[in-house]
């Protein structure tokens, strides 16, 4: 049975239509890399991308990359797999870690490869270290990690924060714990500051100007509407009972796959711990939030980026 995407396409053409077609212009042969918020579009762009100039599309979202969410992380349907050829998609083991620097390691003969790469998706991250080089830094020790999370439950961010060195502290945002974390791992795994490692990078593994780009944004309003629709036609389209098979197999709020949005929530409503209504509340709720900090983050580090206002 065939998949249906709670994508409204008719929205993209619109805005294609009123932008002159400028997809006509795009070069047949060269990557193309197309960024923006959640429920902003990117799929429906990629898909009509590989139908007029073809390519291959490549995942650059952090959390479509696990096998257990499909519908709730709003990765292609197998419909849309059979207009193009799809990658990086769905294969990791939702307890398994995954990192930007895997991503790079599966990316990297993909950008060698006959048919041109489509990469698409809102992890920023991705495509800074595509188009800008990732420093090499070894993987953080199981004891290191351990650490780091009992003292951030304990003490918070703030006193890891003031054990960095004074290069990393001024380079991260001491706003954001996960940050804070990493530098601290970095430092006390490896004895060097993360900001000498970054400043250690290697060169990138696709030029910026060797590709070209797209940047989707969207008025807020329009973007938090269609978020809400999305939302409810996950739902409908199955979310829940992939929620439940996700819990049927062990689900644990630790895995990697569990960042993925309205999972946590869907999860306690199956046991037993709210409503649906109030669920799905939150789900959509933790989607506007999200796309919010990804345009802050977008408009700020996509400068040179071509950017399509969507509708």
């Amino acid at each position: 049975m065939s998949q249906k995407r709670p994508v409204h396409n008719d929205e993209w053409g619109a805005a294609r239509r009123m932008r002159g077609d400028w997809l006509k212009q795009m070069d047949a042969e060269r990557p193309v890399l197309i960024a923006g918020p959640t429920a902003s579009g990117k799929s429906a762009v990629a898909l009509e991308i590989a139908a007029r100039r073809g390519g291959v599309i490549v995942n650059a979202d952090a959390i479509q990359v696990f096998a257990n969410w499909r519908v709730l992380t709003a990765r292609p349907t197998r419909d849309e797999e059979a207009v193009a050829p799809h990658r990086l998609y769905g294969h990791i083991a939702g307890d398994a870690p995954y990192s930007v620097g895997q991503w790079l390691r599966e990316v990297a003969p993909l950008l060698m490869q006959g048919a041109r790469p489509i990469i698409v998706g809102g992890t920023g991250l991705y495509f800074s270290a595509l188009t800008g080089g990732l420093a090499e830094i070894p993987p953080t020790l199981p004891e290191v990690r351990q650490l780091a999370d009992s003292r951030i439950a304990a003490e918070g961010a703030e006193a890891l924060l003031g054990e960095l060195d004074a290069a990393s502290a001024a380079r991260i945002d001491p706003w954001n714990p996960a940050r804070v974390q990493r530098a601290w791992e970095v430092l006390h795994g490896t004895g060097r500051g993360i900001a000498d490692w970054q400043d250690a990078t290697p060169p990138p593994l696709l030029r910026l100007e060797d590709a070209q780009t797209v940047l989707l944004d969207a008025d807020r309003d329009w973007l938090n509407a269609r978020i809400e629709r999305r939302f409810d036609a996950m739902i409908a389209n199955g979310a829940l009972e992939e929620a439940r098979r996700n819990l049927d197999s062990g689900w644990d709020p630790a895995w990697p796959s569990a960042k993925a949005i309205g999972a946590r929530a869907l999860i306690d409503h199956l046991r037993g711990n709210r409503s649906l209504k109030d669920a799905v509340a939150e789900g959509k709720t933790a989607t506007r939030q999200f796309a919010k900090r990804q345009r802050t983050w977008f408009r700020s580090r996509m400068r040179q980026w071509m950017t399509v206002q969507m509708p």
